[in-house]
């Protein structure tokens, strides 16, 4: 299951994590973001103690989004040692997200 990633916990779960991160910026009204859902919480079963897969609701906090310039949701960013290392804006099929995820993996 995925984490819930908030404006306040964001530093703690994402940019000190030992692990990769993938969060998903999303929001309630938007229908991409519903398909990707999903897929965003298999993956977040299968990477279970490989990566760190998270939520982040864009309309709840605005401070992260803002900060990483969240113009368009869907938008998934991968992070690695706390830097952005990989983005996918838009909904995809589920093994683009597998492969970058995996990339960061190793």
């Amino acid at each position: 299951m995925s984490i819930e990633i908030t404006d306040s916990n964001f530093e703690e779960v994402v940019l000190k994590s030992d692990k990769p991160v993938l969060i998903d910026f999303w929001a309630e009204w938007c229908g991409p973001c519903r398909m990707i859902g999903p897929i965003v919480e298999e993956l977040a079963t299968e990477y279970a103690g490989k990566a760190v897969i998270g939520k982040l609701n864009v309309d709840h906090n605005p401070k992260v989004a803002t900060e990483y310039g969240i113009m368009s949701i869907p938008a998934l960013l991968f992070f690695k040692g706390g830097q952005v290392v990989d983005k996918q804006v838009g909904a995809v099929p589920k093994h683009i997200l597998a492969n970058k995820l995996q990339a960061q993996v190793g």
